[in-house]
């Protein structure tokens, strides 16, 4: 995103210190991860020196405060770490979640003791952070959730279970949707941060999902039986977990159109390469007219949605992006994620549809886009209620 592409495009928030950290990331993730990527996908999960190695460069925590180990700075950088990522065809390491989301949560709503307790281990690596909102039956309806948290003493006692929980297999810190108060609607949840290293009594890991995309990224089930978390863990205030969800869903929503737009790029970029080289009936495949529309159409696409999202990271950083904007830019760059590489997948040929190609992972990775973080017809319902 900072490094002008084919559209020759610069985002208005573009400094040089964002070329600076686009190069080493995109070194970390070509260099140190991409050459495992077959085995990675084959296992089902990141390896965690990976994550160590992005913290011993500076790339976890970007805008956490220093003071608490972090990079000091804003979410301009971690736009710029996600956007290398997926630009670079990377998908194993759960950042957006990781940096973009759990982060997030501790630094706004944790104490100056719960800052210092969990932050330095997520921006070293040495601590692997997922949140748990969904449940089975439950989807993007977060009211409806059961994991119940009873007060015992000095503790919370869970009972539940969430499932499609992105870093699930791996995650050391769990931020957990709970019901504290089950007579209560959206006023009677809260957030638990549970600290699993070494899977605890009372808590168990369930099957990593087998997706049709994100091979390689784990995603899980997690179930909780009694499992003790100790009542100053409590993330806020309780009660107030829902709301808490409610004004950091803008900018996980903001992740993954930084996602969606890296990838229309990407998806871009190779389909017009491939058709520059590639022959048919005596000419490129580029000479075509037709590939020339469908490449002119996706390339505007891609530069409008690029607009679109430089304009929400603008307003998340004077902090003014608003839920029904968020879910905008989520619902139409996520459609414009999958059409638009739809469409380059077709510049392939049968090609496209192998392995071989990078533009086929790009396709069944894409899906999931439309489904979480809120599904895009939640999107479609929040937008309405503004009109």
């Amino acid at each position: 995103m900072p490094t002008p592409g084919l559209d020759g495009y610069t985002p208005s928030w573009h400094k040089p210190e964002h070329d600076d950290l686009a190069e080493l990331a995109r070194d970390f993730f070509t260099k140190e991860v991409l050459p495992h990527a077959d085995r990675l996908e084959r296992q089902g999960h990141p390896d965690r020196e990976h994550y160590r190695r992005a913290g011993e460069l500076g790339l976890l925590g970007l805008s956490v405060p220093e003071e608490y180990g972090g990079g000091g700075g804003d979410f301009t950088h971690e736009a710029v770490l996600l956007h290398e990522q997926q630009h670079v065809g990377e998908g194993s390491l759960g950042l957006a979640v990781h940096s973009g989301i759990v982060n997030g949560y501790i630094a706004e709503y944790g104490t100056d003791e719960q800052k210092r307790r969990w932050l330095p281990g997520l921006t070293s690596g040495d601590l692997i952070g997922a949140i748990a909102m969904t449940e089975p039956g439950g989807g993007s309806d977060l009211q409806a959730l059961r994991t119940k948290a009873v007060r015992d003493g000095d503790d919370y006692v869970v009972t539940g279970s969430k499932t499609f929980i992105t870093n699930g297999g791996l995650a050391d810190l769990v931020i957990l949707a709970v019901k504290t108060d089950t007579s209560q609607g959206a006023a009677g949840i809260s957030l638990l941060v549970c600290e699993v290293s070494g899977d605890p009594p009372g808590f168990r890991r369930g099957r990593l999902l087998e997706k049709i995309g994100l091979h390689s990224n784990d995603t899980a089930e997690l179930f909780f039986d009694d499992f003790r978390v100790p009542a100053g863990n409590l993330l806020g205030a309780e009660g107030g977990g829902f709301f808490q969800m409610m004004a950091q869903l803008p900018q996980e929503r903001l992740v993954i159109g930084v996602g969606a737009v890296a990838a229309m790029q990407r998806a871009v970029e190779l389909a017009v390469a491939y058709a520059k080289e590639r022959t048919a009936f005596g000419k490129t495949v580029f000479a075509h007219q037709n590939t020339r529309m469908v490449l002119a159409d996706c390339a505007t696409r891609t530069r409008a949605s690029r607009i679109f999202l430089d304009d929400c990271i603008v307003r998340h950083a004077r902090g003014e992006l608003d839920v029904p904007t968020a879910a905008m830019a989520k619902l139409w760059l996520t459609e414009g994620q999958c059409e638009v590489v739809d469409r380059c997948l077709q510049v392939f040929g049968g090609y496209g549809y192998t392995t071989e190609y990078p533009i086929a992972k790009m396709y069944a990775d894409a899906r999931v886009q439309k489904i979480y973080g809120g599904t895009n017809e939640i999107m479609k319902e929040l937008i309405a209620r503004v009109l």
